[in-house]
């Protein structure tokens, strides 16, 4: 064996993907989050645990975050980061609200999210989920990763416990899903994700975003719809 393949064993020796390649005094941080539209709406969910590195700071945190009236956004990422970009973008959605009387559409509020992430890439960890119902296009999600892209979708994932499920998410989701079906997607999804995915954990937390208004849920974490194999 190489001096040279000796270090890089030694480097990467018991830190899984996910962590080896953080700075000196650097922390992982981890999160499942997911949003779905649906025939008239769009429904948010996330896990609620906040770890840093393997120490979970937080077992019932909320990472969905409202920035209007029925424009929500999910946070993964720094909590830091995350929490100044959605005060930034929800004061001025209401600016906006105010000055032009009417409801912003869902867009708006993703790229002014996407601009601001964009702007800052050097400075901020942060990937953003952001979905809501407006007048002019109903039900949208657009996802926001790391970098300060913006990619409208059906359906987006996001966090670390997000690469468990992408295959279970592709075999399920399909279109003009009923409000049902998009909550038992999700909490589905996010269950899984939350059973093999050590930063993941806590509540599942639901949000519906329709034109009717908005419906908070969570479900405990005795009542998961999946635990791991023993449970």
């Amino acid at each position: 064996m190489s001096h040279q393949y000796t270090a890089d064993y030694d480097a990467y020796a018991g830190k899984s993907a996910e962590t080896r390649h953080l700075k000196p005094g650097e922390l992982s941080t981890g999160t499942t989050i997911m949003a779905v539209q649906f025939d008239g709406g769009v429904v948010l969910c996330a896990d609620s645990r906040v770890s840093t590195g393997s120490y979970v700071a937080n077992r019932a945190s909320d990472k969905i975050a409202q920035l209007h009236d029925h424009i929500w956004c999910c946070r993964s990422g720094s909590a830091a980061d995350t929490q100044a970009l959605t005060d930034y973008v929800r004061h001025f959605l209401s600016q906006l609200a105010v000055e032009t009387g009417r409801l912003p559409e869902v867009k708006v509020a993703a790229h002014l999210m996407r601009r601001l992430c964009y702007q800052n890439k050097d400075n901020l960890m942060a990937g953003v989920i952001v979905g809501g119902w407006d007048p002019v296009c109903g039900g949208t999600v657009y996802n926001i990763p790391v970098g300060g892209a913006c990619i409208p979708m059906p359906f987006a994932l996001g966090g670390s416990g997000s690469t468990y499920i992408y295959g279970l998410v592709d075999a399920e989701y399909r279109e003009n899903m009923t409000k049902d079906e998009a909550l038992a997607l999700v909490r589905k999804a996010v269950a899984h994700a939350m059973a093999r995915d050590g930063s993941s954990g806590g509540i599942i937390r639901t949000l519906v975003a329709t034109e009717e208004g908005n419906v908070r849920d969570y479900v405990s974490g005795n009542m998961l719809p999946y635990g791991p194999a023993g449970w």
